[in-house]
């Protein structure tokens, strides 16, 4: 029997992407595939999605979906179904999915995903005419508003149906004013602690947890971190109060677009056999950046430039990782002030500190192949893609132990080591001291060749395709389906 499940995302490859979220929503899908799960993702309609549509068809409309009239249309992404929900006067804007050109909030951002959550009740919900479906997947508080109005609210005829919440990213929770909470069209017992109330106001990721038959994050170790005040963002007592509902589950990567062998964005294709080869990558990188060319470590970094990456950390450390041989190239976005710090370091250090301001995906790809190792410095980090792609490329992570980084990557230690396991390096507590150790820990190792090429192997031998996660989100819906009958 096949198993048909709604995806609703803000985001997903290859149509629309702030961050990691939209890499698991597009590769969802075909993950699950395999495992006798079909898969339909639901988008805002942004310009994006509606020019990847060619020639929409309405397959329901709404008159008044929060105050704006909306039609749903459906199309194909990656081969796989789409829905999408075109209502322009939520979603036709240029730019970035949830902020205006100055970087503030969308002032209506709560009507635009309460919007978006009432339609994914109905699709979900099986109002629809010919859309089917088994069980709702929900992502981040854009989309957790699903859930609510399916607990509260559900379409007229429609079908009880149960749910996943995943949570990407706790920080991000989407809470609102009292206020707008008698226009969600939610009967007023929604307004309650176990509802969408919180802290006075409307949560949005809040009342999706509460509504979930199962909630589920990006991995283990930070399943078990949200329970505690220091990552729980003040949801940690929900978390707790609902622990046999809560699992990890690791995200996966996309091992056709990252794949070393056979990546066209790199100048030399390379495998676990042919290490040697990575040297043409590194000379190309160091031109890129304008960085002297050297045996030595080339450290990269990939991030947005934010408190919770620790790129504040990575900052001071910066004379320390020149002071060890070390040079590095760092591409990102983000505080402005950070910006401008990481630039006045280049200049401090000319050919030896690079900074690209932004984000370039090809250059993502070119800096996993030429770097030596990545530096991932995060405060929390639900799971962690760049590291994966380290793992991916023998670019060696160096990380803080937290989260899905802790899961991911074995540490250098002596026992790891020995036993030809260690694939980078971990460290505890993100401050300077403890960074500038793991930098120099990662200097030595680099310069022990036997030792650092057997990181780099063991570190490519990892499976962190999607195969083992589609499996388990296929098994999670099933449990769940069996579950409700």
């Amino acid at each position: 029997m096949t198993i048909r499940v709604l995806s609703v995302a803000s985001e997903a490859v290859p149509l629309v992407k702030t961050g990691g979220l939209a890499d698991v929503a597009g590769a969802l899908p075909a993950a699950v595939a395999p495992h006798g799960v079909e898969m339909t993702t639901f988008l805002p309609g942004y310009p994006a999605v509606m020019k990847a549509l060619s020639r929409p068809r309405a397959l329901h409309t709404w008159d008044n979906l929060l105050g704006e009239k909306a039609r749903l249309v459906g199309g194909k992404i990656d081969g796989h179904p789409l829905l999408a929900l075109d209502a322009p006067a939520f979603f036709q804007r240029d730019g970035n999915p949830y902020v205006d050109s100055s970087g503030r909030d969308w002032a209506d951002n709560w009507r635009r995903f309460a919007a978006f959550g009432r339609a994914a009740a109905d699709v979900g919900g099986c109002m629809v005419k010919g859309r089917e479906f088994d069980l709702v997947h929900a992502h981040d508080w854009q989309a957790a508003m699903a859930l609510a109005y399916l607990r509260f609210s559900p379409p007229d005829g429609g079908k009880r149906v149960p749910s996943v919440m995943t949570i990407h990213n706790m920080a991000f929770q989407g809470h609102y004013g009292a206020d707008v909470f008698p226009a969600l069209g939610l009967p007023p017992h929604a307004w309650a602690m176990d509802g969408v109330e919180y802290h006075g106001g409307v949560g949005f990721l809040k009342a999706g947890l509460e509504a979930a038959s199962m909630i589920t994050t990006v991995s283990p170790t930070y399943a078990r971190e949200i329970r505690t005040a220091q990552f729980g963002m003040g949801l940690e007592g929900l978390i707790v109060s609902r622990a046999d509902r809560v699992i990890g589950i690791v995200n996966g990567i996309d091992t056709v677009q990252w794949n070393p062998a056979t990546d066209i964005q790199l100048p030399q294709a390379y495998g676990q056999l042919s290490l040697g080869k990575r040297v043409a990558n590194k000379r190309a990188l160091e031109a890129e950046f304008g960085l002297e060319a050297s045996d030595g470590p080339l450290f990269i970094a990939v991030t947005r430039l934010t408190w919770q990456k620790g790129i504040d950390v990575l900052l001071e450390c910066i004379d320390h990782l020149v002071g060890t041989g070390g040079r590095l190239a760092l591409l990102g976005s983000g505080d402005k002030a950070m910006e401008n710090a990481f630039d006045a370091a280049a200049m401090r250090h000319p050919g030896k500190v690079g900074v690209r301001i932004g984000y370039d995906e090809g250059l993502s790809h070119r800096m996993q192949g030429g770097g030596d190792a990545i530096l991932v410095p995060s405060r929390f980090e639900p799971c962690g893609l760049t590291q994966l792609y380290g793992l991916a490329y023998g670019c060696v992570p160096v990380v803080a132990r937290t989260g899905g980084l802790a899961d991911t990557v074995i540490d250098a230690n002596l026992a790891a080591v020995m036993g030809g396991v260690a694939t980078g390096v971990q460290f505890d507590g993100v401050n300077y001291a403890s960074l500038a150790d793991a930098i120099s820990r990662t200097v030595t190792l680099y310069w022990q060749r036997d030792t650092w090429r057997a990181m780099q192997r063991a570190g490519m031998k990892t499976d962190f395709s999607w195969n083992r996660s589609g499996r388990a989100y296929a098994d999670l819906y099933a449990a769940l389906i069996a579950e409700d009958q």
